[in-house]
C-alpha cells in the first residue's frame, strides 16, 4: 500500500563497507522494479512526527522487491548517521521511487559508457555496471574511481575482482594515501588521469559521472577540455545527507 507514493519498508540486512559507509538491503514491498542508476527517496519518521527525506542511489536494479542502498555517513546529516550507525534488520522505514530517467543506463547501445565515480557515487556506477554485466556488455564499460585511500572504498572487493569476473574494467584513484606497493599517482583526477584511463573523445563515449558537487564540476570541465562533447556526458551530483 502507498500514500503519497510512499512505501512501507522493512531492513532485512546491513553490512560494514567502511569505516563511515554501510550497505543495506531493504524489502519493499509491491516494488515493481529499477533500472540502473536511478535512486529513491527514504523518508524517517520521529517519535514526535519531525520527519526528514532525503534522497540515495540504488546499488541495485532489477525487478526484485528488494533493494540495496549504501549510504556514506555525513556527520552533521539527518538521516545517514541513522542508517550508519543506528539501523538494524527489522526496522522500517519509508520508500518512494524508483525516481530518475536521465542517469540511467540501458543495454543495446552501441557506443562505449565511461562511469567515473567520487567516494560514494560509486553506488549507481556500481547498479549500471551489474546491469552491463549481466547484459553481456561489460567490455564497453569502463570504471575510473576516486577515493581517499583503500578503506575509503565502497565495494571494494566487489570491484578488485570485477574484470576478472567477467565484469567492467576498474581503475583506482587514490586522493590521499595509496594501497603499498603502487606505482601510479595520488592526488585527485586530472587531464592525465582521464587519458590514461579513460575512453577517448574520439570513441564518443557516453561519460556517467556521480560524487560531491565540486568532484562532478571539476570532472566534467576537465572531460570537456579534453575534447569530450558535453552532451554526452551525464552528472549526478549530492551534497549532505
Amino acid at each position: 500500500m502507498t500514500v503519497g507514493g510512499w512505501r512501507a519498508a522493512r531492513v532485512v540486512e546491513v553490512a560494514d563497507a567502511t569505516p563511515s559507509a554501510r550497505v543495506l538491503r531493504v524489502t519493499v514491498p509491491g516494488w515493481a522494479g529499477s533500472e540502473a542508476g536511478q535512486h529513491v527517496d527514504i523518508r524517517l519518521t520521529a517519535e514526535d512526527g519531525y520527519q526528514a527525506v532525503r534522497s540515495y542511489s540504488l546499488g541495485s536494479y532489477g525487478a526484485s522487491e528488494t533493494i540495496e542502498l549504501a549510504v556514506d555517513e555525513i556527520p552533521e546529516g539527518e538521516v545517514s548517521p541513522y542508517l550508519v550507525r543506528d539501523v538494524r534488520p527489522g526496522d522500517e522505514l519509508e520508500v518512494k521511487g524508483p525516481l530518475g530517467g536521465y542517469f540511467v543506463w540501458r543495454p543495446g547501445g552501441a557506443d562505449p559508457v565511461q562511469l567515473i565515480a567520487g567516494g560514494s557515487g560509486v553506488v549507481p556506477l556500481v547498479a549500471i555496471a551489474r546491469a552491463a554485466k549481466d547484459a553481456g556488455a561489460a567490455a564497453s564499460l569502463r570504471l575510473l574511481y576516486s577515493v581517499r585511500t583503500p578503506t575509503d572504498a565502497i565495494y571494494r572487493d566487489e570491484l578488485n575482482g570485477s574484470a576478472a569476473d567477467g565484469g567492467v574494467a576498474v581503475t583506482w584513484r587514490y586522493t590521499r594515501a595509496a594501497p603499498d606497493g603502487w606505482e601510479g599517482a595520488v592526488g585527485r583526477i586530472d587531464a592525465e588521469a582521464l587519458r590514461a584511463a579513460a575512453w577517448p573523445p574520439d570513441r564518443r563515449p557516453i561519460v556517467y559521472v556521480c560524487g560531491p558537487t565540486g568532484f562532478v564540476e571539476h570532472v566534467a570541465d576537465a572531460l570537456v577540455e579534453l575534447g569530450h562533447a558535453p552532451e554526452r556526458i551525464k552528472t549526478e551530483r549530492f551534497g549532505g545527507a
